[in-house]
């Protein structure tokens, strides 16, 4: 009797430690979602530092005088006002992982890299900053076609 009795705890214990090593080696379901939505949240606080940047431009917080908003060009003032109002709405829009935030946001990677291949007078034409945007992009597209595959059809 005391034989059956000091074996029923170890096969519960046994059990009960199978149980914690099935669970450990069960793969998330929404691993790459998740991923995604981290993604996500990191770009949204990208754009909002560089929304910030476009504002601090306009208003004269960055640069000196010679590099005062009013003694750029026409195009120069256009497109950061333009990047100032976009990647703020797109910084919302990526925080809330909402389907609107990443149009917007991929519009402004696509617009940046733009500005910078075809319009260097703009921004100096930045290859650096060409090939930032499209690992961004390219990071962005690997994790949502990831995370789509996740999700049965």
């Amino acid at each position: 009797m005391t034989d059956s009795s000091s074996r029923e705890p170890s096969r519960d214990a046994l059990t009960a430690a199978a149980a914690v090593s099935s669970e450990r080696i069960e793969p998330d379901e929404n691993a790459w979602t998740r991923r995604l939505v981290l993604f996500l949240r990191v770009m949204a606080v990208l754009a909002i530092l560089k929304g910030l940047y476009h504002w601090a431009q306009v208003t004269g917080f960055v640069g000196g005088e010679e590099e005062a908003f009013e003694n750029q060009t026409m195009a120069w003032q256009t497109a950061t006002i333009y990047f100032a109002v976009i990647e703020l709405v797109a910084a919302v829009g990526l925080w809330l992982a909402t389907p609107w935030g990443a149009v917007v946001w991929l519009t402004t990677v696509v617009s940046m890299a733009v500005i910078e291949l075809m319009f260097p007078g703009i921004y100096g034409g930045s290859l650096l900053v060409v090939v930032v945007e499209a690992l961004m992009l390219a990071g962005y597209l690997m994790l949502a076609w990831l995370a789509a595959r996740e999700r049965p059809p």
